[in-house]
């Protein structure tokens, strides 16, 4: 497959929210589909998929330790290795955070999805083996490895998507890891059936089949051509670069990208990627960095996408207004889950304010924060922000899971005030610290950021100033 130089004449458009935003070619399109599906994809899907044969596991693990042991699983250990199974994956998330930056800048963005397709194939065989073997070890390194392909996948993806879309496009662009997402928690649902691959004789297939979205990536991912900024910026390869550019973005109108890419390359005067720990002694990235953290913790609550209106409406409105709605909707839930006995239409709206709090969440959060975390940054410090943030998202993801069953225990039908303290709360933090960001060049971002970064020492010049002006005026 050649790439394609047929621009699009018409408008991406849903009504008049894309009037003005063109895509510039099908490859652009098609890209997003080919890391999507080895990235968030395989996360959501294997998310999904180790639900529906919880009870074949359950009896297999008693089986095999009754074989080789002559003896019954004590019901306490049984609940300990189904915990082990069901959380390395968050464990194995977090390993993969911590290595997908550096994957994604020794090898590059398309070479580190693709070398990370071969974990999940190995992650795929284990988990296959594991039963006819009668070696319950070898599920738990299975869905460990296969945490590790997902993190690697979570955390390279949305930087290649946000590198290779134009900034007009890049927050819609940026959405795909989120339909990806969704769509691989719905396929994991519907293949684990009882049907289909949910029964008894088939759940090995169930968790083995993890391997066709990676073998899927490793046949159409070699097609599209590496992130132009890694190559003109990490690699100095200009040719390539505008090669990359002119099958992204047509061969008549990748000129003023690759001028974005080549004033991005002369600020950073040949600086190299910097790793994790270097951005949290950088004062230059302070509050995009606290940004990150703020947003990626608060993003783990659940959630879907927000489509088109990220480029139409603008990040900052939808997020503040994502977790304001949030906030609301918690206040209605917890009423109503109070008083639920009081009218027969109360558990109605108890149920209709929970969709409504996951539409909030797509509506600002659930889509955004991976598209802010790719303008935030230049491109030196993109990977190690990815790092960071993939490691806190997994690090909040088990945290929350281990906590959720006390605080339910503990508050009972107030859990979810909780909630409604960190969405008020992130959204204050947004509301006083993040700048807009739409249809902005990275470079423009980073400007608007040192007034943050550097205010006091812009005080120091001010004050500095203001007293050589005294002095002047009394001369």
């Amino acid at each position: 497959m050649e790439c394609s130089k047929r621009t699009i004449t018409g408008s991406w458009t849903v009504g008049d929210l894309t009037a003005n935003h063109k895509l510039p070619s099908w490859t652009l399109f098609l890209a997003v589909c080919a890391v999507g599906i080895g990235g968030t994809f395989q996360y959501g899907y294997n998310v999904s998929i180790i639900n529906a044969p919880t009870g074949h596991i359950h009896k297999f693990l008693n089986e095999t330790w009754s074989s080789r042991y002559q003896m019954e699983l004590n019901p306490s250990l049984l609940t300990l290795l189904w915990s082990v199974i069901a959380s390395i994956f968050s464990l194995g998330g977090l390993c993969g955070a911590h290595i997908g930056g550096s994957m994604a800048i020794r090898l590059g963005r398309k070479g580190a999805l693709l070398v990370n397709n071969f974990i999940a194939i190995l992650a795929s065989i284990l988990m296959g083996i594991s039963f006819p073997t009668g070696l319950f070890e070898l599920l738990m390194v299975g869905r460990f490895l296969i945490g590790v392909n997902t993190g690697v996948g979570i955390c390279v993806q949305p930087l290649y998507i946000g590198e290779v879309a134009p900034k007009h496009l890049r927050g819609a662009m940026a959405m795909g890891s989120s339909i990806f997402l969704t769509g691989g928690i719905l396929t994991g649902q519907i293949i684990g059936l009882r049907e289909l691959l949910g029964g008894e004789k088939y759940w090995p297939f169930l968790l083995s089949s993890s391997c066709f979205p990676a073998l899927a990536q490793l046949f159409f991912l070699p097609w599209f051509p590496e992130s132009p900024r890694y190559l003109l910026i990490d690699r100095g390869d200009e040719m390539k670069c505008t090669k990359a550019l002119k099958c992204f973005h047509g061969p008549l109108h990748y000129q003023e990208e690759m001028e974005d890419i080549q004033r991005e390359r002369f600020a950073l005067n040949g600086e190299k990627p910097k790793k994790p720990w270097q951005l949290f002694g950088d004062r230059s990235v302070k509050w995009q960095l606290i940004t990150v953290i703020v947003m990626t913790m608060g993003q783990q609550l659940s959630g879907i996408n927000a489509g088109l209106l990220i480029d139409y409406m603008g990040r900052r409105l939808l997020i503040i207004g994502g977790y304001t709605l949030m906030s609301f909707w918690c206040i209605v839930l917890t009423f109503s889950l109070t008083y639920q006995e009081l009218y027969p239409w109360v558990p109605y709206l108890s149920m209709a304010s929970i969709f409504a709090f996951i539409l909030s969440f797509g509506l600002g959060p659930g889509g955004i924060t991976n598209t802010l975390t790719a303008e935030l940054f230049t491109q030196s410090s993109r990977p190690a922000a990815y790092m960071i943030g993939g490691s806190v998202s997994w690090l909040s993801f088990f945290t929350i899971g281990m906590l959720f069953p006390f605080i339910v225990n503990g508050l009972k039908q107030y859990c979810f005030v909780v909630f409604l303290v960190e969405s008020l709360l992130v959204a204050c933090f947004i509301f006083f610290v993040i700048p807009e960001t739409k249809n902005k060049s990275f470079l423009e971002i980073k400007r608007e950021f040192q007034h943050l970064n550097f205010r006091e020492r812009i005080k120091e010049k001010e004050a500095e100033l203001c007293e050589r002006r005294q002095l002047c005026n009394e001369c």
